[in-house]
């Protein structure tokens, strides 16, 4: 019995060392590598960027008042849409002392230079019916009486515009009355009645009284990276999308690109604009932000494979073509990518198979 047990532990040590070996054997040797296999097929590769920016006016108008004073109406506001030469707004004016006492000045000695010259007048026409002073002497009287009169309407109209604003003799030009010089939309009327306004100057740009933007003709303006500028030409078609609007985008036609660069945040950008076609039907508010997807390459029924496919050895290119011999390394010349797929212009037909990425790494994803 004891020799029995001896053997039987005897065995069992040896079939534990053999089940480590034989564990530790199978642990040490390489698994075998399989891979996914990829097809190459017939497909269009599309190159683009996005670029982001905003929506605005072409054109947009700050009307500006010309004679400065307080606003004691306002006849229009923002949202509101205005026709060239209707008026926005009117201006009482405040006149500066020294200039209306100058004006008044210049009206009273006026006066008295016409009075002068009247009386002038009618004592050398007196004379001149006698026969007793030549027709020049008579006619240069008369002269200065049409000059004296017309100095003191001129003096008299002055003092009228320091002091209303307005001349009797021109009331529909008047400089109060605020009138907008486009046609198209108030975007904003920055001023209430009662406020200061101030005319443009060479010191001063003047108050704002309304911004006014023709809103049936937008544009697109956005900045986009130096790398993919030179891509670019005038007329190139252009995908617009707005977040403010869901599910929805319209086409814009590329019309300037910036021949400067503006540098942000350490790139080098260019400025761009694309003129923007808006349905009749569809509100776009000035100042939307919006992306601008600009296709820079195109390629159309061409041979196409996942990027993921492709190897390299220095400037070369190339795939392992699936053959019933095994994998072949067969160079390739690519085109075009979108980032997923890759344009091959030769190397590959449709159908062929080629090897891909490990199935190992591809559960580790």
């Amino acid at each position: 019995m004891k020799k029995l047990g001896k053997i039987l532990l005897a065995v069992l040590i040896v079939a534990v060392f053999a089940g480590t070996f034989m564990y530790l054997f199978r642990r040490s040797k390489p698994a075998e590598v399989q891979y996914e296999t990829l097809e190459a097929g017939i497909g269009t590769i599309v190159r683009s960027t996005i670029v982001t920016g905003k929506i605005q006016p072409r054109d947009e108008v700050n009307i500006k008042p010309q004679i400065s004073g307080i606003i004691s109406e306002l006849y229009k506001e923002a949202g509101q849409k205005v026709k060239q030469g209707e008026i926005i707004a009117k201006v009482k004016v405040i006149p500066d002392m020294n200039q209306l006492s100058s004006a008044q000045s210049r009206v009273r000695l006026a006066e008295v230079n016409a009075k002068q010259a009247k009386t002038d007048y009618e004592r050398e026409k007196q004379l001149y019916d006698k026969n007793l002073v030549s027709a020049d002497e008579y006619e240069k009287s008369y002269q200065q009486l049409q000059q004296a009169n017309e100095e003191y309407a001129s003096a008299k109209e002055a003092l009228e515009i320091i002091r209303d604003g307005v001349s009797s003799s021109n009331a529909s030009g008047s400089s109060t009355l605020i009138r907008s010089t486009i046609s198209g939309l108030i975007l904003d009327v920055p001023v209430k009645v009662g406020n200061s306004v101030t005319m443009s100057n060479t010191f001063n740009d003047g108050t704002t009284i309304a911004t006014v933007a023709d809103m049936d003709d937008l544009i697109f303006d956005g900045n986009i990276d130096e790398t993919e500028v030179g891509k670019l030409r005038g007329g190139m078609p252009v995908r617009i999308t707005i977040g403010a609007i869901q599910d929805f985008s319209f086409d814009a036609s590329l019309e300037y690109i910036s021949p400067k660069a503006t540098e942000n945040n350490g790139a080098n950008q260019f400025e761009i604009k694309a003129s923007v076609k808006v349905p009749a039907d569809v509100t776009v508010r000035s100042g939307y932000s919006a992306n601008a997807e600009i296709v820079l390459e195109e390629a159309r029924d061409v041979v196409v494979l996942q990027e993921s496919a492709i190897q390299f050895d220095g400037e070369d290119t190339y795939v392992y073509l699936r053959t019933d011999l095994g994998d072949e390394r067969r160079y390739v010349k690519t085109g075009i990518s979108d980032g997923i797929n890759i344009e091959i212009k030769s190397g590959l037909a449709e159908g062929d198979k080629v090897r891909g990425a490990q199935i190992a790494d591809i559960k580790k994803k």
